[in-house]
């Protein structure tokens, strides 16, 4: 075992702080990174601070990971040292159920092993990106093909980037498409750039005034003010398909509304408490769909990772130490980032 420097929390109430954690040996079939930058996102938070009740502590948060590889098992075919990688939100899975077969491994039957806080149905503790080094199975550390220079931005799309692919690819968004993307934050801002990349009409709905601006240079071609009646209602029966990303509760009939027969609304937030109870005649007059979507598996991560390359796709961040990461929270908690933080590794030497 091989020590580190990381920082995490020791409880649900106290600051993140220093702290040194262990890294497995090299197995065969594992690679070495060498973290480089960690995107935080609000999970990080939600766990830190045991919003969802599951949290296993020591916990060190972290799992939009981009670093370069400084060793690889003996077994290891398509890494060598000195690739630049990435390492998302699983870093395990049983590998033989059927959604495991279909390449589906955030779907495990037997649930996969987040990054950080161990396997979904309890397990030993695994600890993420906020920390120099990760071991990991090969084929769970994903090839990042973008320039050496904008690496930093590229690791939100580990998580953020996944978990809005993962669903407009799913539900068809594409040319022809007139897709709303609700809440312009952490997870909205890349649905927006990724929906527009894949050739959608793009109609952002936000509560804030002062976000028109940027959610048009973000690629939306129309923006809403969801909490101006008359706006809202101009898309009545409109919509193709509904990404909602924000992860407060909120009420959802307002959005269900907007969708066209047959249409969807996907839920990928994930807040605290239940959103407030949905009228059921919103979605049985027009047999309209309300889901759910959980990030993607590697092959689809690994796509979404190319996709963006090809595009010249990342995340809009702002670079922190890793002493700031209790400020950034706060500031999180306020919207107050333009839209990821990532920690520049280099500052917990």
């Amino acid at each position: 075992m091989t020590k580190v420097k990381a920082y995490g929390a020791q409880n649900a109430a106290g600051a993140l702080s220093g702290l040194e954690i262990e890294r497995r040996p090299l197995n065969p079939d594992d690679v070495q990174i060498e973290i480089l930058y960690c995107g935080v996102c609000h999970s990080d938070l939600h766990t830190a601070r045991n919003e969802w009740k599951n949290t296993i502590y020591p916990s060190v948060p972290g799992h939009e990971i981009v670093g370069q590889i400084s060793a690889v098992g003996s077994q290891v075919k398509n890494f060598k040292v000195g690739d630049f990688a990435g390492v998302g939100c699983m870093v395990d899975s049983c590998g033989h159920c059927a959604s495991c077969d279909e390449g589906e491994e955030q779907y495990c039957e037997s649930g996969f092993t987040g990054t950080y806080n161990g396997p979904v149905f309890g397990g030993e503790n695994t600890f993420g990106g906020y920390s120099q080094r990760i071991v990991v199975k090969e084929t769970f550390a994903l090839h990042i093909k973008h320039a050496p220079e904008v690496l930093a931005a590229v690791a939100p799309l580990l998580c953020a980037g996944i978990t809005t692919y993962s669903p407009l690819k799913h539900w068809g968004v594409g040319p022809g498409k007139k897709v709303g993307i609700v809440g312009l934050g952490g997870l909205g801002h890349m649905a927006v750039k990724i929906a527009h990349a894949m050739g959608a009409q793009v109609v952002l709905f936000t509560t804030s005034a002062s976000k028109v601006a940027d959610a048009k240079r973000l690629g939306a071609d129309e923006v809403c003010i969801s909490t101006d009646e008359q706006q809202m209602a101009k898309y009545t029966n409109q919509l193709d398909f509904i990404l909602n990303t924000v992860a407060a509760p909120h009420k959802l009939d307002p959005y269900l509304q907007l969708l066209k027969k047959d249409a969807t609304m996907t839920l990928v937030g994930a807040p605290a408490e239940p959103h407030p109870s949905t009228e059921v005649f919103n979605l049985i007059f027009k047999r309209r769909k309300l889901a759910g979507s959980l990030i993607g598996g590697i092959a689809e991560t690994q796509e979404m990772l190319d996709f963006c390359a090809k595009h010249n796709l990342v995340s809009d961040v702002e670079m922190i130490p890793m002493a700031y990461i209790n400020d950034a929270y706060e500031r999180m908690l306020k919207s107050d980032v333009k839209y990821r933080f990532v920690i520049d590794m280099k500052s917990l030497a």
